[in-house]
């Protein structure tokens, strides 16, 4: 019985923005009011202004997400208490502001206390109610349309089904105002700088890269001894074979192995005649992230990266051991 409950619940929460999508879809008022509500977020951008995200209780809860959802994407936000707005943090309130009101049922007592502070402030209002006949939505510059036929409650009182479509209707509003701003990768990681979703964003070739100084290089006519010596040194996985600056090669563990087959000519053989010529390199400026993607997605999984910068010298050694530890 748990399990069918959980699947129903996830039915008719599904379902609600399935019906929502629909209906803005196929309803030209309710284009043109989301529209609007877009244009006035923009415009508010553009001015320096920031976005007023408001709601109490579970509205409360999702105010606070969408106004993060927003500041991460590039529209700055902040989550207003509507009970700490009438008691002092109005202050909060510059010009160019716009003001963003959840409440399910429009009539939720603080918010509608600070509607004519808003008006007397000229922050322009946009409601997310199921009601668009309450109060918040008759008073709000636009109205969006947030209703749901049930609650995903047994007794269809838990917001559950109204606060899932209004998140995903913040969301959607916050998306599509990162690409009107044209709101790049790079803009998105300086508003992510910690974790995981930060250094995949941020971190380069050449932030984890072994340099050139400590890397085992050799020259084309070098030995199997210097080259095995050099590559237990310094432990790398690679050896780069290289005339001056100019990268001729990568001599990998494998590549001594292959070599090893040779049996008796093993020991006589050259740094040319072993290794890789014109390697698979990588930029010291792109991506860390994107290199070990590059490293892993092949059919044979490369384990060693020469690096080079943009006139092809090479500046050291990227391994994917190290990308797998940082990622």
């Amino acid at each position: 019985m748990s399990f069918k409950e959980f699947c129903r619940v996830l039915r008719i929460e599904s379902e609600a923005i399935s019906r929502a999508l629909i209906r803005f879809d196929s309803t030209p008022d309710q284009q043109n009011r989301v529209q609007s509500a877009l244009d006035l977020l923009l415009e508010s951008s553009r001015k320096n202004g920031k976005v007023l995200v408001l709601g109490l209780g579970k509205s409360g809860k999702i105010a606070a997400k969408i106004a993060a959802t927003l500041s991460s994407t590039g529209t700055p936000a902040v989550y207003v208490h509507p009970t700490e707005a009438l008691h002092g943090d109005l202050g909060v309130v510059s010009p160019h502001d716009v003001a963003i009101a959840i409440s399910y049922t429009g009539n939720t007592d603080e918010i509608v206390e600070l509607l004519p502070y808003f008006e007397k402030r000229s922050v322009p209002v946009i409601a997310l109610t199921g009601n668009p006949s309450s109060k918040l939505a008759e008073r709000a510059k636009i109205m969006i349309d947030c209703s749901v036929t049930e609650e995903a409650c047994a007794h269809n009182l838990a917001p559950t089904s109204s606060t899932t479509l209004t998140l995903a209707i913040g969301d959607a509003l916050a998306i599509s105002l990162m690409q009107a701003r044209g709101f790049t990768a790079k803009d998105f990681a300086k508003n992510h700088p910690g974790g995981s979703l930060g250094r995949r964003l941020q971190l380069e070739v050449r932030d984890l890269m072994h340099p050139i100084s400590k890397a085992p290089v050799v020259g084309p006519g070098a030995g199997v001894d210097e080259i095995l010596a050099l590559s237990t040194e310094r432990k790398l996985g690679a050896v780069l074979v290289m005339d001056a600056q100019k990268l001729l090669g990568i001599i990998t563990d494998g590549d001594l192995r292959r070599a090893l087959s040779m049996k008796e000519k093993f020991f006589s053989l050259r740094a040319f005649e072993i290794m890789t010529g014109n390697p698979i390199t990588v930029l010291e400026t792109n991506l860390a992230y994107d290199a070990l993607r590059l490293m892993e997605e092949r059919e044979s999984q490369i384990s060693v990266l020469p690096v080079v910068n943009s006139s092809g010298i090479a500046l050291g050694l990227l391994r994917i051991h190290d990308l797998v530890q940082t990622f």
